[in-house]
Order: C-alpha cells, then structure tokens, then sequence
C-alpha cells in the first residue's frame, strides 16, 4: 500500500475510534442521567426516615460498587452533631458506642468550604489528623461525601471498600455528589415532614397525624392481616402533679411517660399524644393479646420507673384501655378508638394503674 494512502486508513481509523469513544461516552452520560432521574423517584417515593437511609445506603453501595455503606445524620433540627444510623451496611463497628461528628468540627467546616468528595488523604492534607472523631478513621472508609442544602451541610455518607478495589474517578465523584444532593433534598424533606408530625414535648406523633395512619391501614383492611388494636393511656391523677408542684413538674411527667412508651412499642407501631395527658398507641397487624401485652407492658414499666422532680419523688401511673377492630361492629376506625378509650374509662373506674380490653 503506498504510504499515502496508508496514512489516510490510519487517519479514518484514529477518527472513527474518537467517534465511537465519544458515543460510548455520550450513551454513559445519558444511562446516568436516566439513573439519577430514578433515583430521585425513589427517594421522594417516601418520607418514612428508616426507609429513606436504607434507600440511600443501597442507591451508593449499587451505583458505586461498594461492600460498606453509612450514613451520619441529625437527630433534629436542634441536634448539634451528626450521628451515625444504626442501619449502616457492612462495616464492624461496636453498636453499644455513640459514632459521631460535632457540627463545629473543622472536618463539617470543610465540607462547608470546599463541597466534594474526600479520601482520608485528602482530609489529612486539608485539616491534619481528625482529632476528637478518630472512629471514622478507624472505619477505613474509602470516601466520604457530604450532603448539602440550602447552603448547610445535613449529613455525611461514608462509604467502604469497593468490589474491584480501585480509586474512584473524577467522574464517579461527580456522578456520586450528584447522588447526595438528592439524597440532602430528600432527608431535609423528611425532617420537614417529621417536624410537622411530632409533638414537639413529648416527641411522640401528634393526633392529626395518628388519624391519617389509622384511616390508611382501615382502608385495607379486608385482608385479615391488616387488623390493627388501638392502646389509650391516660396518666393517673396527673391535675396533681401541676397542682403541687408546678407545670415544669407536669411537662417533665409528660416527658417521662412518653419516652417510656417510646421504649416499649415497635418499629411498626405508632405512638402518639392524644391529647393533654393522655396517649395513644397503634399496634398494627397483630391480635388483641399483643395489644394487651404491650400495654401491660408499658403501664408496668411506668409504675417502676423512679421518676423525680426537685428532689422529691413522684408517683406515676397510667391507666390504659385497649380495644382491636372487630368488622361485625367497626365501621369506621374512630370507633375502635372509641371503644379503647371506654375501656380507658372502665379503668379509671376500677381504680386506675391497671389495662382494661373491651371486646364490642
């Protein structure tokens, strides 16, 4: 072949292998843009907070082929520190310990400064060693990525080894920011929502909120499974406590009770303020037993708990009645509600401290 016309094959193939390096690249930009787009379906999907995190621990872990995944978040609006959820993937860590980042720790002031994505080299370099977090190191993450929005940090996802064990590109970095700030979107909705839910004393779900719950799982409830009981508590001689000792005795009551109903109901449960000093608690998809053996459960652990105010002990009690849905007579979820708070009633008619069900 006569080296002109040589060089003019080489010159057609060089072109062509840039054409279809572009494509290649193109066709990645455009499957990444369709993954982020269903990425952010899935995550403005729910407002459920567990649910949320997984999501998002799952979404890195697939998207950038790693085998660990964390994320650091604030418990509340007010919360002062980043703490690590419990339901990180991979990493073995003592759960018993608290892992977390003060919100003034120069590691969050970086990335407040200078928003990326962070090896623990690259952070050495920045800010020296991480004096006061030295459990993040010992985490051995292989980056770190910030989530930010509106101008303020929300959150930290730490994320492990990866599979093929390599660094990860300019590109993944940008791809996986990309990540974040939907992530950060879709956890300060979540905070938004959780605020305009909660009571903000007790912590517990506020009554509005409650009803919403009730009519969804009363919406289906031609499916056996999703039968559901209804628990009211009412703390016992509460006028008392304000009487003699004040209102900050009978919020610090309030406080204590709720937290312990806190502590005895599950995941799938809701608890909820009904109401002055009165409580109300969902026990979903279960028989009236369990109901009865969580109240009883909660009502012990309240006469048992030392609770104490200006040096002088107090004692506290609940009086609970519990009712479950019965399709002969319910019509409406309202009416399962109801009949718990007559057995509430019966309760306090018998001399309070004690769980009473009514079956119709």
């Amino acid at each position: 072949m006569p080296e002109l016309g040589k060089q003019n094959v080489e010159q057609d193939l060089s072109v062509q292998e840039n054409c279809t390096s572009f494509v290649v690249d193109y066709e990645k930009q455009i499957f990444d843009l369709r993954q982020l787009l269903e990425i952010s379906k899935s995550l403005n999907s729910t407002l459920d907070y567990t649910i949320l995190i997984d999501s998002i621990l799952f979404i890195c872990m697939a998207q950038m082929k790693v085998i660990k995944a964390g994320i650091f978040t604030k418990k509340g609006f007010d919360s002062t520190e980043f703490v690590l959820q419990r339901n990180f993937k991979g990493f073995d860590i003592d759960i018993s310990k608290d892992y977390a980042i003060p919100e003034q720790h120069p590691l969050i002031k970086l990335f407040s400064e200078k928003y990326g994505c962070y090896t623990l080299r690259d952070i050495h370099a920045a800010i020296g060693p991480l004096d006061g977090i030295e459990h993040i190191e010992a985490m051995e993450p292989s980056l770190l990525v910030p989530l930010k929005t509106k101008g303020q940090i929300n959150g930290v996802i730490i994320l492990g080894e990866r599979i093929d064990e390599t660094d990860f590109d300019p590109y993944e970095r940008e791809h996986l920011l990309n990540i974040a700030t939907l992530a950060a979107i879709s956890i300060n909705n979540a905070f938004l929502f959780e605020m305009t839910t909660t009571d903000m004393m007790t912590k517990l779900k506020m009554k509005h909120y409650f009803f919403t719950v009730i009519q969804e799982r009363y919406g289906n409830i031609d499916m056996p499974q999703k039968s559901f009981n209804i628990i009211m508590l009412d703390i016992d001689f509460f006028k008392r406590f304000n009487d003699t000792y004040g209102h900050a005795c009978g919020d610090m009551v309030l406080v204590s009770v709720a937290k312990t109903i806190s502590e005895h109901v599950r995941n799938t449960d809701i608890a909820a303020r009904y109401g002055g000093e009165e409580f109300v608690v969902l026990i979903a998809e279960d028989g009236p037993e369990i109901a009865v053996k969580i109240a009883e459960r909660i009502r012990k652990a309240i006469e048992e708990k030392e609770t104490e105010y200006d040096g002088q002990k107090l004692k506290v009690t609940v009086s609970c009645g519990v009712a479950s849905y019965n399709k002969l007579i319910d019509s409406q979820p309202k009416s399962v509600v109801d009949r718990a708070d007559r057995a509430l009633y019966i309760s306090k008619q018998q001399g309070r401290n004690r769980v009473t069900f009514l079956e119709q």
